[in-house]
């Protein structure tokens, strides 16, 4: 293990972002769903890391309502996180929230995205640890994750995944917030890494980008990177793989390619914001019905 590092990990709850996300992020129905899947999937998995040298920052809207802000004192009297409520954040409002928490005096810092709606296997941080660079600025990439979806899970490789990380030094401070976590290679190295998987993304109603990727698995092979977590997950019958393998697959795939070429010429021709203003357009025609949402979220950053 590398002790001589400070390692943050960072999730944003609620934060009022400018973006798409503005309009469910303030919806009373999104704040109840969120937080039940935080409680049931987030929580659980950061405090079942095998290695505990780390804090977890979480940012909250100051506005938000009185039972929100109840269980968010709750969290923090069981140190489970250190809330933040701010109306935005720089990223140097982020390092000198950081300071506040470490000594400031190790020579590495690493920062680890996790949306709040998400979870880590055991060893995430353990691993991040163990082969981030130790000089430099490198992003870094667990590649292999698993997305679980209704009963069904999927194992996926994702080299430029949201739960992205950036080992830095101290004195050339930088955080894995500073860009979206598919273009933090423009600005700094990469290292990508090939291991058992890393994370799991919950598909549930509220998804901003997330959708079903990957191959259909069996849960069996992974419930000690996941213990608790993969419970209500059936095994598939040997018809239902094949069929993933033929048919859901190559479906998958074609789905996903032309929304990437579609986004990719958006963003081009109209800017790197495009997508967000597209899906903002969007859902002020159709009222944000839950359906609509999900139609209108295929555009953002993923």
């Amino acid at each position: 293990m590398y002790s001589n590092v400070d390692h943050i990990l960072l999730t944003r709850f609620n934060l009022p972002t400018m973006g798409f996300e503005r309009f469910m992020r303030a919806k009373e129905g999104w704040l109840r769903e969120r937080i039940a899947l935080f409680e049931r999937y987030c929580i659980p998995s950061v405090r079942s890391q095998t290695s505990q040298t780390f804090h977890w920052v979480i940012y909250f809207d100051p506005e938000s309502p009185e039972w929100l802000k109840q269980r968010i004192q709750s969290h923090a009297e069981n140190k489970l996180y250190v809330p933040f409520f701010r109306t935005s954040v720089t990223e140097t409002e982020l390092l000198e929230d950081i300071c506040t928490l470490t000594t400031g005096k190790r020579s590495r810092l690493i920062t680890s995205n996790l949306d709040n709606d998400d979870a880590l296997a055991v060893d995430f941080i353990e691993r991040l640890q163990k082969s981030a660079p130790r000089q430099g600025k490198t992003a870094v990439y667990l590649a292999h994750g698993l997305i679980k979806s209704d009963h069904h899970l999927y194992l996926r490789l994702d080299r430029t995944n949201a739960f992205s990380s950036v080992a830095c030094d101290w004195t050339s401070p930088s955080t894995c917030w500073s860009d979206w976590h598919t273009l933090l290679g423009k600005s700094m190295r990469t290292l990508e890494l090939y291991d058992d998987p890393a994370w799991m993304q919950i598909i549930h109603g509220l998804n901003v980008s997330n959708r079903v990727r990957g191959r259909l698995v069996l849960p069996s092979r992974f419930t000690h990177l996941f213990p608790g977590l993969l419970d209500d997950v059936r095994t598939p019958a040997t018809a239902e793989l094949a069929i993933d393998v033929f048919v859901a697959r190559p479906r998958r795939f074609i789905r996903d390619y032309g929304r990437i070429i579609v986004k990719n010429f958006a963003i081009r021709l109209l800017g790197k914001e495009s997508p967000d203003k597209v899906r903002i357009f969007l859902s002020s025609l159709r009222g944000l019905s839950k359906q609509e949402f999900n139609e209108a979220s295929q555009w953002g950053p993923e």
